[in-house]
C-alpha cells in the first residue's frame, strides 16, 4: 500500500520517509506542493492517477496551494471520498483543527512530529483504507452476483413452458440439445444447491 508525502520542505519530507520505511512502509511517494499532488491522484482537466495511493500525508501551509484547499479538491471526488488524508502541521488550536476536519482531512499530526504518533496513525489509517477496499470488493461481488441472479430468472421465464423434460429419466434438453439432469440443470440455471428428500405422501 502506497503513501503519499505532501510538502513543499525536502528536509520534512525526508524526515517522514525514514521514520516510515523504519517501520517497514517501502511504497512512499512524494509531491513538493498541492498542485503535484492533485495531478498524482489524477484531480484535474487531463490527468489520470499516475500511482494507486491509499494514504496523503498533506501539509498544511505551502505556497499557491495550502493543504485545506487541496482536501477540498480531494474530496470532491467521489472517487477518493473514502482516501485517508491526515494532515501534518503545527497549528493545533481548536479552529484550525476544526478547519482540517471541515476541508475533508481524515486525522492530524502535530508538528515537530513524533515517529511513534506518526506510524501510529499511518497504520491506522491503513487499516481503516484496507477495510473499506474490501467491503467494496465484497459489495461489488454481490452486485455481479445479483445481476447473473437476475439474468437466471429472466432466463427461465423465457423458457418456461419450453422445457423439454424425459418421461422417463426426467432429465432436461438444453438450448445446446444435451440432456442434462433435472437437478444439475436447476442448480446451474439458478445457482443453488439442489437436495433431495421424500414428501409425506410419498412417504407414506
Amino acid at each position: 500500500m502506497s503513501i503519499l508525502i505532501v510538502d513543499d520542505f525536502e528536509e520534512q519530507r525526508e524526515m517522514l520517509a525514514r521514520t516510515l520505511r523504519a517501520a517497514g512502509y517501502r511504497s512512499l511517494l512524494f509531491a513538493e506542493s498541492a498542485a503535484e499532488a492533485l495531478k498524482r491522484l489524477g484531480i484535474g482537466a487531463g490527468t489520470r492517477p499516475s500511482d494507486r495511493i491509499d494514504v496523503v500525508l498533506m501539509d498544511l501551509l505551502m505556497p499557491d496551494m495550502d493543504g485545506l484547499e487541496a482536501c477540498r479538491r480531494i474530496r470532491s471526488e467521489e472517487r477518493l471520498e473514502h482516501l485517508p488524508v491526515i494532515v501534518v502541521t503545527a497549528k493545533t488550536d481548536a479552529s484550525d483543527l476544526t478547519a482540517a476536519y471541515t476541508a475533508g482531512a481524515t486525522d492530524y499530526i502535530r508538528k515537530p512530529v513524533i515517529p511513534a504518533e506518526l506510524v501510529a496513525r499511518v497504520s491506522m489509517a491503513m487499516s481503516m483504507k484496507e477495510e473499506y477496499d474490501n467491503r467494496e470488493e465484497r459489495e461489488r461481488e454481490l452486485d455481479a452476483k445479483t445481476k447473473e441472479l437476475g439474468r437466471t430468472v429472466h432466463e427461465l421465464k423465457t423458457l418456461r413452458g419450453t422445457l423439454c423434460l424425459c418421461a422417463k429419466c426426467k432429465r432436461v434438453r438444453t438450448t445446446d440439445g444435451l440432456w442434462q439432469r433435472l437437478e444439475d440443470y436447476l442448480e446451474e440455471k439458478l445457482n443453488a444447491k439442489i437436495t433431495s428428500g421424500v414428501c409425506n405422501r410419498c412417504g407414506g
